[in-house]
Formats: C-alpha cells, structure tokens, sequence
C-alpha cells in the first residue's frame, strides 16, 4: 500500500473481453498480455507516474467483465473527465472505462467488497452461433432446469468449497459464502447467476459443470450436496469454458 498522503484515490469500473487475455493479474513469461498489464502502462502514459492498480478480484483467462473495480493512487492532477477519455481513447478496442470516480483514501477495491456477481451463460441449442463465439459455453444437449435448480440450493449459505476449487488453487480458506443463485431461461440462453463474498480459483465453472451434469441426469438426486461435503475436487464434474463466465457487479 503506498503512502496516501497528499495522493487521491480514484475508482475505475471496466468492461472488457476476456478472451485475448491471460487473465487480469500481470503474469510473468506468459504470451498474452493481462488486463492489469495493458490499464497500467496506458495510465502511466497519461499521468507520467508509476501505478498500480488494486483489483476488486482476479478474473481468469479468458473470463469477461461488465463491471470490474480497481482503484489506484495518484499525485497528479488531471481531471476525471479527461482521464476518462484518456484510457478510453488509448485502451484497445476490448477494454474499456465506464466509470471514473474519487474516493476516500481507505477505499480498497477487494477489502471493501461486500459481494461479487457473476453470470455464466450457456447457449443450449442445436446449433452454435458465430456471433456469440468466444462470449458463451455452447452446450447442445437438453437440460432440466428443475433439477439443476432443486439441487443448486444446497450451495447457498456458508461452506467449505474445497471440492469446487481447481488443484491449482491458491486459497487458503476456502470457507466462503453463496448468497444467491438463480438459473433462468431466455430463449436459447440459460443464464447461472451466482452471488457470493468470495470465490475460489475456478470455483463457478466447476459448479456449473456439476449443475450441467444434473442436468443430463448423470448425477442422482442430492449428489450436490454430498459433492459439496466431501470437499474432494475429485468428486465433483468437469470444469466448464471460461468464455461462458462474467463478472456483472462488485457490491460495496
């Protein structure tokens, strides 16, 4: 954290496509470049100092974003309107600033947090759509809905989501909270909204690809919740694409 004396603290909201990206956190020796990465190197540009950006959460690669935060601090003095136009006009084409903000000096993007919204959308169909490539999980078999829903309840609450974590999982606790989850229809799209304190790495597409197996009638009725007691990532189903996931709304 650095010093905040004299420095403002300013709030970004960013939307972006995930899919060129490795993820949002700058990562060492890999090809794609981070979101974190190409943000910081255009503010740096604009304000003529170093800054890091703090995140409300790391979304993977190849995971979107309608309303990510972070924040930073800065000494300079430019406008918010302009800083604004700024990022927008030199940020790629997939990677954008809807909000630009001021705050107090002890917001902290991920601690303040309160929650995270994500939406995993599914497009179930027989057929694939060129438009919506790379956004959903394209997954032509039918699914019961009724049966993903009865089951997805016994995610809500607060538990131990070890057997939803990828083995790659840095986490320490992986006690976390699920406020809310939904599963709605709208024409092809099935949308999988989940609402929690926290996630682990890979956590919502491991879900999901339980769900969508429930769904098929490939698990019996309250497998879910034993998956979910045995805290075993060996019991639980195939982790599904990341394009399908997006990150919709940080509550504070």
């Amino acid at each position: 954290m650095p010093d905040k004396e004299g420095l403002k603290n300013i709030r970004l909201v960013i939307e972006y496509n995930g899919a060129r990206y490795c993820g949002w956190q700058v990562q060492p020796n890999l090809k794609k470049k981070s979101i974190q990465a190409v943000i910081e190197k255009v503010l740096c540009k604009l304000l003529r100092e170093k800054v890091k950006l703090i995140a409300s959460g790391r979304t993977d690669a190849g995971v979107h974003a309608l309303a990510q935060v972070a924040n930073f601090y800065t000494a300079s003095k430019i406008t918010l309107g302009k800083l604004k136009l700024g990022l927008n006009s030199l940020l790629p084409y997939d990677i954008k600033i809807s909000e630009v903000r001021e705050v107090a000096a002890d917001f902290h993007s991920r601690f303040s947090s309160k929650s995270k919204f994500y939406r995993y959308t599914i497009l179930n169909r027989g057929h694939s759509s060129p438009l919506m490539q790379g956004k959903v999980f394209f997954y032509p078999h039918p699914l019961s809905l009724k049966d993903m829903r009865r089951e997805s309840h016994s995610l809500l609450g607060r538990h131990n989501f070890s057997s939803f974590q990828a083995s790659l999982g840095k986490d320490k606790n992986p006690v976390k909270t699920i406020k809310r989850i939904s599963i709605t229809e709208e024409n092809d799209f099935i949308h999988i909204d989940i609402e929690g304190d926290g996630f682990l790495y890979n956590m919502i597409r491991n879900i999901v690809g339980t769900l969508i197996r429930i769904g098929r009638a490939k698990l019996p009725k309250g497998r879910l919740k034993s998956i979910l007691l045995a805290k075993d990532r060996k019991q639980a189903a195939e982790t599904v694409p990341a394009c399908g996931l997006c990150l919709l709304k940080v509550k504070y």
